[in-house]
C-alpha cells in the first residue's frame, strides 16, 4: 500500500541515485549531484509545508524507501489553485506509485492547503505521464504548445486539472493529444 510521507535526510542515497537518471535531472528545477545538496533539497521540502505554500513528499511502500516525489505547489491563494508535480525513481515506474502518490497529494492539498483546483502538465510525448495525470483523477483540458523548456528542448504541453468536487474515477485514459 502506497502513502505519503515527509523526506529524511537518511533519503538523501535514494534522492540522489534517482536524479542521476539523464532524463529526470534535465526536467528538474533543481538537481542535488552531492549528499549535502541533497540534504539541502530534503531541508527545503520540509521548509515548502512548514510555510504553507507547498507539499513536496516521498511516495513510500508501506516503511520501503521512495519510490517518487510528488508536490503541490500553491499558485493562487485567492483563486485556492495549485500546481501538481511527481516523478518516480526508475525501478518504481509502471507500478501505480506516481498515481497513488497524485491521488493522495490530492487529498491532502483539497484539505490541509485548502485547494480548489489542482493543475498539472506533461509533455505530450511522455504518455504516462498523461496516464498518471488521469488515474489520478485530473481530467484533460487542452494542449499548451511549446510551454515546457527542458534541456533547451521546447515541448508541447498537455494540461490536466482535478477540483475539489471531481470524483477520481471516470477519466478517460486516451492520451492527450490524439
Amino acid at each position: 500500500m502506497y502513502r505519503l510521507r515527509a523526506w529524511e535526510p537518511a533519503d538523501a542515497e535514494r534522492l540522489l541515485s534517482a536524479f542521476a537518471e539523464p532524463e529526470l535531472a534535465r526536467q528538474a528545477p533543481q538537481v542535488p549531484a552531492t549528499r549535502e545538496e541533497a540534504l539541502a533539497w530534503i531541508d527545503r521540502c520540509r521548509e515548502l509545508g512548514e510555510q504553507g505554500e507547498a507539499l513536496a513528499l516521498a511516495v513510500v511502500e508501506g516503511d520501503g524507501p521512495p519510490l517518487g516525489h510528488v508536490q503541490v505547489a500553491v499558485t493562487s491563494r485567492r483563486h485556492g489553485v495549485g500546481w501538481v508535480s511527481y516523478w518516480t525513481h526508475a525501478e518504481a515506474r509502471g507500478r501505480g506509485a506516481a498515481t497513488a502518490g497524485a491521488r493522495l497529494a490530492a487529498d491532502l492539498a483539497f484539505g490541509e492547503l485548502d485547494l480548489y483546483r489542482l493543475e498539472l502538465g506533461h509533455r505530450l510525448n511522455n504518455p504516462g505521464s498523461c496516464l498518471v495525470a488521469c488515474r489520478a483523477g485530473f481530467r484533460p483540458e487542452g494542449i499548451e504548445r511549446e510551454k515546457l523548456l527542458h534541456g533547451g528542448e521546447r515541448f508541447d504541453t498537455g494540461t490536466h486539472a482535478r477540483l475539489a468536487a471531481d470524483p477520481v474515477e471516470g477519466v478517460p485514459e486516451t492520451p492527450c493529444g490524439t
